[in-house]
């Protein structure tokens, strides 16, 4: 029962959000079925089941169009945290560690410690390839996001298409299209508008207790954390 309490406290954060993405996942399905009957309704066309909607490549692509805006935007905000600052705010570095910072400050190859991760510790691309892996990674995420919006938004326009007796396009066609751009950019900005303005709130307000806010009495031009 203990070792079940501390794994809970442990991954509070990630089984909270887990959580709270299965739900709004799911209230998204049900709401995103009854909007399609909706549509299918007006047309006078035949309701679907809830089964066939979320296996539809129309639910597919109002998924996947927000992943990969959100992996993009982290993987910008990782990569372009390393050289940008915004003098202030916690969520950026201090302009004395700006780059990609010595080894001895990253605690890598003969700078690290007993408990640093083994790839950490070895040297050599393994080092190298674990140095980068936080963005590697997110990249990748976004790139398996975006092909899946395309290849699902790509199957739902051709769908709408015969729909309404119109010649299908070619994949080629449709993500150079005015519609998969749309799609896609209104997602984009949102996400970088969101994370630019928490680079700047945070430089003036704070939440006591996140480790996202600086402490609630620290300097305003107070960039690192203290504590």
């Amino acid at each position: 029962m203990n070792s079940v309490r501390r794994f809970l406290l442990h991954n509070g954060l990630s089984l909270g959000f887990g959580l709270i993405f299965l739900l709004a996942l799911f209230g998204q399905a049900l709401a995103g079925h009854a909007d399609f009957n909706n549509r299918l309704a007006a047309e006078s066309a035949p309701q679907i089941s809830f089964t066939d909607y979320v296996t539809s490549p129309d639910f597919a692509v109002d998924v996947s169009e927000n992943w990969q805006s959100e992996y993009l935007q982290f993987f910008l905000y990782i990569l372009l945290t390393v050289w940008l600052i915004q003098l202030g705010s916690p969520e950026s570095k201090h302009p004395r560690e700006v780059g990609l910072e010595s080894d001895e400050q990253q605690s890598v190859g003969r700078h690290a410690g007993p408990s640093s991760p083994h790839w950490a510790r070895v040297g050599g691309w393994r080092t190298v390839l674990f140095s980068w892996s936080l963005s590697l990674t997110m990249f990748g995420l976004f790139l398996f996001s975006w092909l899946a919006q395309s290849v699902a938004g790509h199957s739902a326009y051709n769908s709408d298409q015969l729909g309404q007796l119109e010649d299908p396009v070619g994949y080629g066609e449709y993500v150079t299209s005015a519609d998969f751009w749309n799609r896609t950019l209104q997602n984009w900005q949102s996400e970088f508008l969101a994370i630019g303005s928490m680079a700047v709130f945070s430089v003036y307000l704070r939440q006591r207790g996140s480790p996202e806010s600086k402490p609630v009495g620290a300097a305003h031009a107070t960039t690192e954390k203290t504590g």
